[in-house]
C-alpha cells in the first residue's frame, strides 16, 4: 500500500513549502483530485489541504469595484454572497454547473481553472470577464490572465511549486451582460460537448464597445473566438450581425471527433450556442428584435 501524507497549512507560505515535496498535490475541493487518485490517473504522495488558509477562502469586493475570489472558496459560498450573486449571476450560473449541489459545497472556481479541462464550465466566462489569477510560489507572487493558465488538457502554466491563490474579476462598467450556455447529452452533471461564454458592453446609443466570446470543449484549451469578437465591436446588435458572429465562432473552433460527438456536430453546436448566448445578452440589455 502506498504511503500518503496529509497536511493542513494555515498560510500560503507554508503551503508553497509543502508543495515543493515530491509528488505533492494541493486539495481545494477535492472533486477532481480524489477521483484521479482513486482511478490511478495521478501519483500523489502528499496531499496539501488548502481549506484552512483564510486568504484562499475569502470572497471580497475590491476598492475599485472588482472581486477577489479565494481559489479554495466553494461555489456554494460564492452563491451565498448576495452582492456577488446579484452582480455576476451569469458567472455563478456557470459555476453551478459543476456537479451536484453537494459537490458545489466543496468544488471551487480555482479548482475548475487549475484542473485545466477543455470542458470547464466556469472558465469561459472568467476569460470573457477579463479575470486574472494570483499565483504564489518560491519566487514570490505573480498575476496572469486566466486564459493563460491552461496549456493543454490537464496541464497548466503553473510551476511545480506554485499555487493559485485567488481569482480577480475586474469591475464591469457601463451597460454589460454575460451568458454561458452549453450542450450536454443529459441535463445535469455531465461534461459539455460544446460550450460558449459571451460578454457584451454597450454605450448609451447601444453600439457595442466591448465583446468577448470564449468556447469550451472544442479545442485543447478554452478558445477565444477573436474574429467573432472583432465582428461585433463598433456595431449594433441585429439578427444578421448575430448570425455572422455565430458562424465566425464556429469557424474558429478546433474540435475533435470522439464518442460524445463529431467535430462537425460540435461546430454546429458552437454556432447555435453563440447565437443563443448573444440573444440572451441582448434581451438582458433591453435590446429587442434581435
Amino acid at each position: 500500500m502506498q504511503e500518503l501524507h496529509y497536511s493542513r497549512p494555515t498560510t500560503v507560505a507554508d503551503a508553497v513549502v509543502a508543495l515543493a515535496r515530491p509528488d505533492a498535490r494541493v486539495l481545494a475541493g477535492g472533486t477532481d483530485l480524489i477521483v484521479q487518485v482513486r482511478e490511478n490517473r495521478r501519483q500523489v504522495a502528499h496531499v496539501i489541504d488548502l481549506k484552512r488558509i483564510p486568504e484562499l477562502n475569502a470572497i471580497t469586493r475590491q476598492a475599485d469595484g472588482g472581486w477577489r475570489i479565494g481559489a479554495a472558496a466553494s461555489v456554494g459560498r460564492l452563491g451565498r454572497d448576495a452582492a456577488f450573486a446579484a452582480e455576476h449571476h451569469a458567472l455563478l450560473d456557470s459555476a453551478r454547473l459543476i456537479g451536484s449541489l453537494q459537490i458545489q459545497n466543496r468544488a471551487s472556481l480555482g479548482g475548475n481553472v487549475c484542473n485545466a479541462a477543455p470542458s470547464a464550465d466556469a472558465v469561459p466566462l472568467l476569460i470573457c470577464l477579463g479575470a486574472r489569477g494570483v499565483v504564489a510560489g518560491p519566487g514570490g507572487r505573480r498575476t496572469l490572465p486566466i486564459v493563460e493558465i491552461a496549456t493543454g488538457p490537464g496541464r497548466s502554466s503553473l510551476a511545480a511549486a506554485e499555487i493559485l491563490v485567488a481569482i480577480v474579476v475586474p469591475a464591469q462598467t457601463g451597460r454589460w451582460a454575460a451568458k454561458y450556455l452549453r450542450f450536454t447529452p443529459r441535463r445535469e452533471m455531465d461534461i459539455a460537448i460544446a460550450g460558449v461564454g459571451v460578454w457584451l458592453q454597450l454605450d448609451q446609443q447601444s453600439a457595442i464597445t466591448g465583446a468577448a466570446i470564449t468556447l469550451a470543449s472544442v479545442a485543447p484549451t478554452p478558445l477565444v473566438a477573436a474574429a467573432a469578437q472583432t465582428l461585433l465591436v463598433g456595431e449594433r446588435l441585429s439578427p444578421k450581425l448575430i448570425a455572422a458572429a455565430a458562424q465566425s465562432a464556429a469557424d474558429e473552433a478546433r474540435p475533435i471527433s470522439d464518442t460524445r460527438g463529431s467535430a462537425d456536430y460540435r461546430r454546429q453546436l458552437v454556432a447555435v450556442l453563440t447565437r443563443r448566448a448573444l440573444e440572451a445578452c441582448a434581451g438582458e440589455l433591453g435590446i429587442h428584435g434581435t
